[in-house]
């Protein structure tokens, strides 16, 4: 057992520290001299129990049945099986001061009203997405009694919560709309890329394949994601306006990613789009650090209009310039470092923006630098974590200097 502040954080959705956000909150907890474990699904190279850099990780094995609704229903009760009990091994060594459940889902609530009435535990809600509307973008007319299930999850995970930290005011209004938040509860925290790890290094030419320009994605590939926006849009810059000076790296994986390796055979763009799957982080810094642009594709739907996309705020610290569809929270993030396609427009409208500052390279450069820079002096994690430690830090007691604070977090 240890004298420090026990916090457990819960994951479904990605491994850790794959998952760059909470491993971010992880070592911020850590620094300050909380003890961190943490639940989630196994990574390919991880096993059932790891201590990486001090932070302790149980981990299971993932199961993941398909992308049908039914499909999510019998994951999700896996994982909530295999977190309680991995959870419940996890706490021998003594109490959790901190529960932290991240989502999607909102399945964990009866978890954290568990450790409570057993050891007096505190509940933050670390809100990453909005599931009833993911439900509604990735399954258009799907089910009524589903929507509203998801609802009433999310609604149980708000009221549990003693504290909810939301990635951007938009989801910070949920919290308050629709899961009656008092204001003095909801942070935001957004998720922040580290410009000490995410910086533009010395290009690689191999990486343009013998062609001008590098155009570059880095992100999940899930039916509401956009990533057949950009294949669509290469299909229209390749074939349709004879743009044969343009390779394509498509970086991730996700429910659609063989589809989208078909698609790309279909419309004969194999000599012009790799899309590799999830690759290291070394190869991600290769691409970003010679590719000329940025693509944040997601479309226009209930979740992507208010969700702040991680992989624009990575390209903006690599220095790169993004083309991206007019969304609320895309625009509140990128600023003056996007062009922004007309919604209405689709792919057509996306190449043709693309276009626009493939040919301008002053306009790259110039925007470039602003998303440096904005990251740098705004976006950072650095510039996050205060307000996630302050979280921690009221509901354990733990006092601070603010300056000592803001050091931990760094």
């Amino acid at each position: 057992m240890t004298g420090s502040p026990r916090v457990l954080i819960i994951v479904q959705n990605l491994p850790v520290p794959f998952d760059r956000r909470v491993w971010l909150e992880c070592r911020t907890l850590r620094d300050a001299g909380y003890d961190v474990t943490v639940v989630c699904p196994r990574g390919k190279d991880t096993g059932k129990y790891q201590v990486v850099d001090g932070v302790t990780i149980h981990g299971y094995r993932p199961y993941a049945p398909g992308g049908s609704a039914l499909g999510y229903v019998m994951e999700y009760a896996y994982s909530f099986l295999a977190t309680l009990r991995l959870a419940s091994k996890a706490r021998r060594r003594g109490r959790f001061d901190v529960i932290q459940a991240c989502n999607p889902p909102d399945i964990f609530w009866p978890l954290a009203r568990w450790f409570r009435m057993r050891d007096g535990s505190r509940f933050v809600f670390d809100h990453h997405d909005l599931c009833p509307e993911l439900f509604e973008s990735r399954f258009p007319g799907g089910s009524p009694l589903a929507l509203k299930g998801l609802k009433l999850l999310e609604r149980a995970t708000f009221r549990t919560a003693d504290r909810v930290t939301s990635t951007n005011e938009s989801y910070r209004r949920v919290a308050m709309r629709r899961g009656g938040k008092a204001p003095e509860d909801v942070s935001v925290v957004r998720t922040g890329p580290d410009p000490e790890v995410m910086k533009p290094a010395a290009p690689v030419p191999s990486e343009r394949r013998g062609r001008d320009h590098l155009v570059a994605y880095l992100g999940v590939m899930g039916p509401q994601d956009g990533v057949d926006v950009a294949l669509a849009a290469a299909d229209h810059l390749v074939h349709k306006l004879g743009r044969t000076d343009i390779s394509f790296t498509l970086m991730g994986g996700g429910d659609s990613h063989a589809d989208l390796v078909a698609e790309r055979d279909r419309l004969g763009l194999q000599g012009f789009v790799e899309l590799p799957g999830r690759v290291p982080d070394a190869y991600v810094a290769d691409v970003l650090s010679t590719a000329d642009v940025g693509l944040s594709p997601d479309p226009l739907n209930p979740l992507n209009d208010v969700s702040t996309m991680n992989k624009t705020m990575e390209y903006m610290a690599f220095g790169l310039p993004v083309v991206a569809f007019d969304l609320v929270e895309t625009r509140v993030s990128a600023g003056e470092a996007a062009v922004y396609a007309d919604p209405a427009s689709g792919a057509q409208g996306f190449a043709e923006e693309l276009l626009r500052l493939l040919d301008d390279p002053a306009a790259r450069t110039l925007m470039g630098k602003l998303g440096r820079e904005r990251v740098e002096d705004e976006l950072a994690w650095e510039h996050q974590a205060p307000a996630y430690l302050a979280v921690f830090d009221e509901l354990t007691g733990t006092t601070r200097p603010t300056d000592l604070r803001r050091k931990d977090a760094r």
